[in-house]
């Protein structure tokens, strides 16, 4: 196992520092630059710039420089700690992205945790009681969860708070709150508000999952070896956990690669709307603005989750599945 995983971050090591330089190349594409988009969103106010001010800038941010020297300034600086300066905000990369990247993560933990304690037994129970009424029931459900837009969900759940219950569920924190410095009594009101867009995005997420489940475990009771241990006598439970389920939720565990960024990433229309201040509406406005240092760092980290991801998809599929971590042979 031990060799397994030493193999797997072999990979990981050089396929993050190609998508590195494939991120920042991905910034640089669109004509132009920061002080480009600066000077034109100056000239549609009819406001001029001084063009000394303007190469001083350029000057300033390395923008005058080759692309490869960018890059490498970069990422050396990313290698020590330091993401650049965001050009729009005025203000290191590192300070505007690590309390949000928190939050987010909280999030989308929180998120495929709830998906995953929800969705696997319903899944494993809708299998097991094939065309029974929970398992319409549950179908019915996960349908309307899968067709149903989170950002959608999440303008009726703060229609039905606002008029219902007269509150409002937008944000992390209440007003009191939200500029405090960290302590416990912030924690308890962040554990009052995380409810809501944890919620949003689980609903979706736990639709799909449980139709998966259900699919992949429906397969494997058909399968001769259950036939078999069944007529040897084993208990059913003991036969579902032991073999079939282990087997079925394989496709699942590999899908723990793209989640994480997706949670991060797919939920940029979902926190605008509730007014969360997580990642996605700040990396949406640094891509809008080719403020290149804090979109690239954006990327780079989503696509470090994807391998990070992806690394504990190989572990828990090995564990999951000796087959796998024996080159497909049988253990």
């Amino acid at each position: 196992m031990l060799a397994y995983i030493i193999k797997r971050l072999l990979v990981a090591i050089p396929t993050l520092l190609l998508i590195s330089i494939i991120s920042f190349v991905i910034i640089q594409l669109p004509p132009g630059d920061y002080l480009t988009t600066y000077i034109a969103n100056l000239a549609q106010t009819g406001e001029t710039t001084d063009e000394a001010v303007i190469e001083s800038l350029r000057a300033r941010y390395g923008l005058d420089k080759p692309l490869p020297v960018q890059y490498i300034k970069w990422i050396g600086g990313v290698l020590h700690g330091d993401f650049g300066q965001s050009f729009s905000l005025n203000k290191p990369v590192r300070e505007l992205i690590w309390e949000r990247l928190a939050l987010t993560m909280a999030i989308a933990l929180l998120t495929i945790v709830c998906t995953w304690i929800i969705a696997v037994p319903i899944g494993i129970y809708s299998a097991t009681h094939q065309y029974k009424f929970f398992d319409y029931f549950f179908t019915f459900l996960g349908f309307i969860g899968m067709s149903t837009p989170a950002f959608l969900f999440a303008l009726i759940l703060m229609w039905i708070s606002y008029t219902v219950f007269g509150t409002s569920v937008g944000g992390l924190f209440s007003d009191a709150q939200a500029a405090a410095p960290w302590s416990w009594a912030k924690v308890a009101d962040l554990l009052r508000h995380i409810w809501v867009p944890v919620t949003v995005l689980a609903v979706g997420g736990t639709a799909d999952l449980i139709r998966l489940v259900r699919a992949n475990l429906l397969d494997q009771l058909e399968m001769p070896y259950v036939v078999t241990a069944r007529a040897k006598g084993l208990s059913e439970w003991r036969l579902l956990l032991k073999y079939p389920v282990r087997i079925a939720i394989n496709p699942i565990v590999s899908t723990i690669g793209w989640m994480l960024p997706g949670l991060i990433s797919g939920s940029v229309i979902v926190d605008m709307v509730l007014s969360l201040p997580t990642t996605g509406p700040l990396m949406l406005n640094a891509l809008m603005e080719q403020d290149m240092y804090l979109a690239g760092s954006f990327i780079l980290i989503l696509s470090t989750l994807t391998v990070v991801g992806t690394l504990i998809s190989d572990i828990l599929l090995a564990w999951v599945d000796p087959r796998i971590r024996f080159g497909g042979q049988p253990s």
